[in-house]
């Protein structure tokens, strides 16, 4: 039986009717800032499912391409990275003439392009709510919103390198990409907020990955839900929906 922790009943019967979405009486957002490796991206999905919010990871890049009218992949290689010297180079050599520059469609999409966008997207975001957000940023965007609740998962880098290897990375493939996306994320960081990555006061946790994916989200969640004065999420899951069966 739910043990509601001195939390109303009607609250209870509340949530339940609501399909069994958790309900914070502050937090609308999640910003979740990670090193590569961590874990990070499966637990933000299950974090989003645990809360019946939505998960804007891999969706942040659809939805920049789709503004931008360019292939995803161009929006995948600006994704948290300066741009090459090379490609600043040309920047330079274009600047200053739309007429040539736009006909280079993905060719000049870069990070600053990339960037102007995001703010427009993050305020969307915001000001929907009900949301968890991965990277890119977020918690720089949205800093100063009273909704915001800032999260930064990290772990060894032996543990790093073997939730790689699982993911279908060579040993090889993944020490270096452990060794050098975090590398490319902290000069982004610099770069265009000013900051060092992490940046510790701007979380309101920070948590080693290494003790597994469920303790991590319990944690997520129990400290969201006693700020916010709202009953424990590892007190009770979502009601299950029924899963249909083939009749093959």
């Amino acid at each position: 039986m739910y043990d509601s922790g001195g939390v109303p009943d009607q609250e209870v019967e509340t949530w339940r009717r609501n399909g069994g979405t958790l309900k914070t009486s502050m937090f609308r957002l999640v910003t979740i800032e990670r090193e590569f490796g961590c874990g990070a991206a499966s637990i933000a999905k299950k974090l989003a499912e645990r809360l019946g919010w939505k998960l804007w990871d891999h969706l942040l890049t659809e939805e920049i391409a789709r503004i931008a009218q360019v292939d995803p992949l161009a929006v995948k290689r600006c994704d948290e990275r300066m741009d090459s010297r090379l490609h600043r180079l040309a920047k330079v050599f274009w600047r200053g003439s739309y007429e040539r520059s736009s006909h280079l469609g993905n060719q000049i999409f870069d990070t600053d392009r990339m960037m102007a966008m995001m703010q427009d997207i993050m305020d969307r975001i915001g000001r929907e709510g009900n949301a968890v957000i991965v990277g890119r940023g977020a918690p720089f965007f949205l800093r100063e919103h009273p909704d915001a609740f800032h999260v930064f998962l990290y772990a060894p880098r032996a543990e790093k390198i073997r939730r790689t290897i699982a993911d279908g990375k060579s040993e090889e493939e993944a020490e270096e990409m452990v060794d050098t996306v975090d590398r490319e994320r902290m000069a982004y960081v610099k770069h265009y907020f000013n900051a060092d990555w992490p940046t510790r006061s701007l979380y309101h946790m920070m948590m080693n990955t290494a003790v597994g994916n469920e303790p991590v989200i319990n944690t997520i969640l129990d400290t969201m839900h006693q700020v916010a004065g709202s009953p424990k999420a590892t007190d009770y899951e979502s009601p299950k929906t029924p899963t249909a069966h083939s009749s093959n």
